[in-house]
């Protein structure tokens, strides 16, 4: 794990990932953190790898012990307006744009920077390699995760609250049963046979 990836002129360096490309429901949410280098987070890493404890207990960590972070998203509706892949971009950029910190340098998990207004790096798998990139798979993997739990309570139906939105076996048989709902994204396939279907 890097946190020593030194750029010409940058003292503010922000890291920044997202979650939620995949799933059927829910919103596409980027974090952006730049941490305190006198202030010191042991055990970052990809959230993946992490349990959900350790994830909720860095997630505490993290928003005590930065110097800045902040979060930024796209709704199911703006995904099905602009695609997935510019709603992700477009999380990223309002992560970055909300930090009280304007940062000098961003480092992005992945192969694709959004536009933005300071230079940035993409790096692939970051969260693995860069602190302040896992920090940030780890705040927006803790919002989103709490978010689908919320949207469990409404939908108990779904599972929300298990797979995360994501299309499960599960996820799937009830979409078809019972039809998506308005958190559901209308553009992805699997939603869209539902509709089909129901419409027949």
């Amino acid at each position: 794990m890097r946190s020593d990836f030194i750029y010409h002129e940058a003292k503010w360096i922000a890291g920044v990932d997202e979650v939620g490309r995949g799933p059927l429901a829910g919103p596409v949410i980027a974090a952006a953190v730049i941490l305190d280098p006198e202030n010191p987070i042991i055990g970052l890493a990809d959230s993946k790898t992490l349990s959900k404890k350790k994830r909720l207990a860095l997630y505490e960590e993290i928003t005590h012990k930065a110097l800045a972070w902040s979060l930024g998203r796209a709704e199911s509706k703006e995904i099905d307006e602009i695609n997935i892949f510019h709603a992700t971009l477009l999380a990223m950029q309002r992560a970055v744009n909300a930090l009280s910190i304007r940062a000098d340098h961003v480092l992005i998990d992945g192969h694709i920077c959004p536009i933005l207004s300071m230079p940035s790096s993409s790096i692939i798998k970051g969260d693995s390699k860069v602190l302040e990139i896992s920090a940030a798979s780890i705040l927006s993997k803790v919002t989103r995760d709490k978010e689908m739990e919320v949207l469990d309570t409404i939908f108990p139906e779904y599972g929300f609250a298990q797979h995360k939105g994501y299309p499960t076996a599960f996820h799937l048989e009830k979409l078809a049963l019972l039809g998506p709902t308005k958190q559901h994204r209308q553009s992805f396939r699997p939603v869209k046979r539902a509709l089909f279907s129901l419409k027949v």
